[in-house]
């Protein structure tokens, strides 16, 4: 989701070997959502409805949790570098490699309508081209998960600009109650809940971050005095709050029922990210899917593979997901996010061997 979760170099008084399990569980994550055919709809059956909500708040605590671990790691960068030069570096390492994605998503756009137009239909690539363009980059760069990382640039802006105050716990408290702000406003409705308004809604978690990697030693120690099923206990039965707060908001026809920023979602997230640091780090994950050098890459590469390819296999079905049992469903979304997963995971593979990689981040 940005580079700071890629860099080789870990700070040398610190054991952070919990990082690569959390951020390929947490890629994982966000890319399953993203694959999800849950979208707009929910079952009769409470039973049904019940099983769908979990299917989609199991992972729904990646978002948070790379905040966190960012918050991690930008910690020693914020003490080795002044901001000019720390912004400076996120521009060579993160913005140009966002810039390329972004046109290739609206290049891919734009040659998809003038297909369209040529079979004659949808002719406002043709009578309004530059106006459609136009709203084809602010709809991308607002309102898919391109998003998130201009958001993660302007949290870590924050972060800078006020500094001094970054290891004070007021300051983690303002920002605390900024988030949750936007947990009441899904029931008040004072602003529109998409993820492009969270605009500050996600500084805390980056600054949570920082603030217990600068404690992480009294950290460490209570995790590994509190024994791990206390931990396991706690998520699951914040997984259980949050499921039924999902519910509630679709009873009340609330259309962004699985918001990250939902005041149970937040908890749960906090609830798993402590777990996963009990669990610490997966040789497996390290070894095989390498996240430390791959994760920007997925991030980057998976939108344009589920907005291109994934209807190329899918669209002909016709399938119609409000006809089908919620457990064809979420053998339909396993199905998309294998392909969309491990798609985006090759073609990062690829480019980092070639002198292309720096569109991925390296």
């Amino acid at each position: 989701m940005n580079t700071e979760l890629q860099q080789t170099a870990q700070p040398a008084k610190k054991n952070f070997n919990f990082i690569d399990t959390i951020r390929c569980i947490s890629m994982m994550g966000i890319v399953f959502e993203h694959c999800s055919v849950f979208w707009g709809f929910s079952y009769a059956s409470k039973v049904d409805t019940f099983i769908e909500v979990s299917i989609m708040q199991f992972l729904k605590f990646a978002t948070i949790a790379f905040f966190l671990i960012s918050g991690f790691l930008i910690n020693h960068k914020f003490q080795e570098y002044t901001p000019l030069e720390y912004l400076k570096n996120r521009f060579k390492n993160t913005i140009k490699p966002w810039i390329i994605w972004v046109l290739i998503f609206v290049f891919l756009d734009i040659v998809d309508r003038l297909v369209a137009f040529s079979k004659g239909s949808d002719d406002r690539i043709a009578t309004q081209t530059l106006s459609y363009i136009g709203m084809d980059f602010v709809d991308t760069i607002f309102f898919t998960s391109y998003w998130f990382i201009l958001n993660f640039l302007i949290c870590i802006a924050i972060l800078l600009l006020f500094k001094k105050y970054l290891y004070k716990v007021w300051f983690g408290v303002i920002l605390g109650l900024v988030s949750i702000v936007y947990s009441l406003n899904l029931y008040h409705n004072w602003f529109m809940t998409q993820h492009s308004t969270a605009l500050f809604g996600f500084v805390f978690y980056l600054w949570l971050g920082v603030y217990l990697n600068r404690n992480f030693d009294q950290l460490q120690k209570w995790i590994a005095r509190t024994p791990i099923y206390v931990f396991i206990i706690i998520t699951l039965t914040l997984l259980v709050a949050s499921n039924v707060e999902a519910i509630h908001l679709i009873k009340l026809g609330n259309d962004d029922p699985y918001n990250t920023l939902k005041i149970t979602n937040i908890l749960y997230s906090l609830g798993a990210f402590l777990l996963l640091l009990k669990i610490g780090n997966i040789p497996f994950l390290q070894k095989k899917f390498d996240p430390r050098n791959t994760t920007f890459g997925i991030y980057l590469v998976h939108s344009v593979v589920i907005s291109r390819l994934l209807p190329l296999i899918f669209t002909p079905l016709k399938l119609d997901y409000k006809q089908y049992s919620v457990w064809t469903n979420g053998g339909i979304t396993l199905l998309k996010f294998l392909f969309v997963y491990f798609i985006s995971f090759w073609l990062t593979k690829l480019l980092l061997k070639t002198r292309a990689k720096w569109i991925v981040g390296r």
